[in-house]
């Protein structure tokens, strides 16, 4: 049953698409991919507008690339209707459903009433900064898939440590198919994937971790090889479960 619609049941999104998830644990899967305005951090890296804006973009239809632009704020039965639609028009095509910003943990409040009724037309995939524990305890229990970034000093920018918020968070997602992301560059320090690698152990050591090179320019990354292999055999010889994938949605050019 649809929630009655009030602004607290409304969200801020910066874009509503069908794609290839290219990063982490669900790379390779396609997903529809409703992207949250808004975010609690500024890493330097960041490829993505997340500032609200006066309309939204949203795919004509799966796969299309081309874009409605609907009025700010969505409710809940806007983004049901889109998500019911794509999955009839492409029964079968669509594995989750994949929450991504910005931070989509600052609508906490909301997502507890929509994710339930999301989660009856496809598996919920969360993506995070790993930063706000609280929040995500409001929303675990409609989650199936949480993909936690760990920020690095290093490449975030993040003046602050992070570490223990990360600590905190990981222990709040445990049990929902967890995975830690790092982005790694040719700046990054052994010791920084020595911590990541400890927080993981101290919860679960089992968790994958997916050591991201950083984005260059066109297809390509900015770290070296010898650089990425140093970095896996440190946190390889610590954890079983250590994967390099760079972003595969910009080498296939996908939204």
């Amino acid at each position: 049953m649809l929630l009655p619609v009030t602004m607290n049941n409304s969200v801020y999104i910066s874009e509503i698409f069908s794609s290839i998830q290219g990063e982490g644990f669900l790379a390779g899967r396609r997903q529809i991919f409703i992207r949250l305005s808004d975010c609690n951090l500024d890493c330097t890296y960041c490829d993505t507008d997340h500032s609200r804006g006066e309309t939204c973009r949203v795919e004509s239809a799966p796969g299309s690339a081309e874009f409605i632009h609907p009025l700010q704020p969505l409710f809940l039965d806007d983004v049901l209707k889109i998500v019911t639609e794509w999955c009839t028009a492409v029964p079968g095509a669509h594995h989750s459903i994949s929450l991504t910003g910005g931070e989509p943990l600052l609508y906490a409040d909301s997502l507890a009433g929509w994710l339930p009724e999301l989660r009856r037309l496809l598996p919920v995939h969360l993506e995070t900064n790993g930063t706000m524990h609280l929040a995500l305890e409001q929303v675990i229990g409609h989650v199936d898939y949480v993909s936690m970034d760990m920020k690095l000093p290093s490449t975030s920018g993040c003046t602050e440590h992070l570490w223990d918020l990360h600590r905190e968070f990981l222990r709040a997602a445990h049990g929902r198919n967890a995975s830690v992301k790092v982005v790694i560059s040719n700046d990054t320090l052994c010791d920084e994937i020595e911590q990541v690698c400890s927080i993981i152990e101290a919860i679960d050591r089992m968790t994958p971790l997916f050591l991201q090179p950083l984005s260059g320019g066109g297809m390509g990354v900015d770290i070296c090889v010898a650089h990425i292999l140093k970095l896996q055999e440190t946190a390889s010889a610590r954890l079983p479960d250590v994967r390099v994938i760079p972003q595969m949605h910009r080498m296939l050019g996908a939204l």
